[in-house]
């Protein structure tokens, strides 16, 4: 088989990491007041508080979408090719190291996860770049990085909103797009490029109900994130295996294995 290997722009790379991470670093220097907007529907007046800070989060994940799109333009196996299915990850992971980035103090504590976060950041661009070319020398190291970045992101996100304690209403369109996001990913790269948008949002649906029965539990965030993870990673690993033809006896080994390990795991150290 022909092989290939195309590495990433570095200067396209620096530009786009410095342009995220100067974005959260601005939800430091931002005020914290909150800002009431209300406007009027069927007669009632609707009010919301509005942080800034949250804003910078959501736009600069919009920015890293579009800056992976920029990144990928120069790559010779995707010339006039859609880019979309690459800016998931990118896209999960500004949204996931702004949430850390928002809730931690200021301290030594804040500057580790910045500096850890722009490591991902670049390791990430790089993935998707190598990615986009199935017969890339690194494709496998690549599609393995990836997937196992999407699945911890997952679990930061799920400690992060049980942690902060937020309410229900807010936790479940969060986890039902993290969830969705992952189990596209992650498919797609098992499957060789195939979009299961279907069968990612049901299993987005089936996350966000166990989610919903374990915020009411007295459980810790340990305990809440490792639960999601484990059904998450069982559902995605057994619907890939029935997906590429594996008998359901067969199909269901790993996943069952590697869901009690993840259960046992969160309970034992939450």
């Amino acid at each position: 088989m022909n092989t290939n290997r195309y590495l990433p722009d570095t200067n396209r790379v620096s530009v786009l990491t410095a342009i995220v991470l100067l974005a959260f670093a601005l939800t430091r220097l931002i005020s914290t007041t909150a800002y009431t907007v209300g406007f009027q529907a069927f007669g009632r007046v609707i009010r919301f508080d509005l942080d800034l800070r949250l804003l910078i989060i959501i736009l600069a994940s919009g920015l890293t979408a579009s800056g992976m799109d920029w990144l990928l333009r120069s790559h010779p196996m995707l010339a006039g090719k859609r880019t979309i299915e690459h800016w998931f990850v990118p896209m999960l992971t500004s949204l996931v190291l702004g949430v850390p980035f928002y809730l931690l103090p200021d301290g030594p504590l804040w500057w580790v996860a910045f500096g850890a976060g722009s490591i991902l950041l670049v390791l990430v661009f790089w993935a998707e770049y190598v990615v986009a070319s199935p017969g890339d020398t690194s494709y496998p190291l690549a599609m393995v990085v990836l997937i196992v970045i999407s699945f911890a992101l997952y679990l930061i996100l799920a400690l992060a909103l049980r942690n902060a304690n937020i309410r229900l209403f807010l936790q479940a369109p969060a986890l039902f797009i993290a969830t969705f996001f992952v189990c596209l990913r992650t498919l797609h790269l098992r499957l060789g490029g195939r979009r299961e948008l279907a069968w990612s949002a049901g299993i987005a649906l089936i996350g966000i109900q166990l989610a919903a029965g374990l915020h009411y539990w007295a459980i810790s965030p340990v305990r809440y994130g490792m639960f999601l993870l484990g059904l998450l990673y069982a559902l995605v690993s057994l619907t890939a295996s029935l997906l590429e033809g594996i008998s359901l006896r067969r199909a269901v080994f790993e996943p069952s294995v590697m869901l009690i390990l993840v259960w046992s795991a969160g309970i034992w150290f939450g």
